[in-house]
């Protein structure tokens, strides 16, 4: 029998692997890993935000991440200037949340686990919140799936049948602010794109539609959690990193494997 703490890991790793798998195919379709980045690093502001307010931290997370996530939006959409502009809004995010925490209690975080995750810690009450917010993000992408494909497809193409590519971006923008707060206690803020990216790269070379490139993004990713989880616990390495490991280890094999 698993002992309880290796249940729950397993169950909030799977989460965040549904909510990874299915947004990470459109951060790799519309080359957003840097945007993904900015939004993920804003969890640290989040966490000051969640401190000095009282809040509970995914609630700061939350918040934190939808007002980075629409600063660079905004920004990605200004020429050659867009990679600097996102390249300023993650780094200066990560550091003044740094600080941020510094100034309002920090002494009570454990910020290495906000970095780079403690899955091994979640409890119920965390697996339950992590589930609702994965429900929520595959209901999101679920909901808007053609009018999303459409707008990463071609801009224009998604004016002509009436879609506005703004709006798609902006749910976009929710989903991964969303997974962010999901994800923060498993992998950290400055692995989360790694669980975007990774997972998505790999099912890439294989999917023969976008439906099925969502659908092993999914698997590849709940199978780098229960790989990353067996390695944290019998080589006693951090779970978090063994599971972005697990993950690039599946990247590595299908590149070697793939179809011609």
């Amino acid at each position: 029998m698993m002992d309880a703490f290796l249940i729950r890991a397993l169950l909030a790793g799977l989460a965040v692997a549904l909510a990874a798998g299915p947004l990470g195919v459109f951060v790799v379709w519309r080359r957003m890993a840097y945007f993904g980045d900015a939004t993920a690093h804003a969890a640290i502001l989040g966490i000051a935000l969640a401190l000095g307010l009282s809040l509970p931290l995914v609630a700061g997370v939350l918040v934190a991440a939808l007002a980075i996530g629409a600063a660079a939006a905004a920004l990605s959409d200004r020429g050659h200037a867009a990679d600097t502009a996102l390249g300023v809004l993650s780094h200066g995010a990560l550091a003044a949340g740094l600080v941020a925490v510094a100034l309002s209690g920090g002494a009570r975080v454990d910020l290495t686990a906000f970095l780079f995750g403690d899955i091994l810690a979640v409890g119920w009450a965390d697996v339950a919140v992590m589930w609702a917010g994965a429900a929520g993000v595959v209901a999101l992408i679920g909901w808007r799936w053609s009018r999303l494909l459409t707008a990463t497809v071609s801009d224009e193409l998604a004016v002509s049948d009436g879609i506005d590519p703004r709006r798609e971006k902006l749910i976009l923008t929710l989903a991964m602010a969303l997974t962010v707060a999901v994800s923060i206690k498993v992998v950290g803020a400055l692995l989360i794109g790694a669980m975007l990216i990774i997972p998505a790269a790999t099912a890439r070379a294989w999917a023969r539609s976008p439906e099925v490139m969502a659908l092993w993004a999914v698997i590849v990713a709940a199978c780098a959690v229960g790989a990353g989880l067996w390695a944290s616990w019998t080589f006693d390495i951090p779970a978090g990193p063994g599971v972005v490991c697990a993950a690039a280890a599946a990247f590595a094999l299908s590149l070697g494997l793939r179809r011609p």
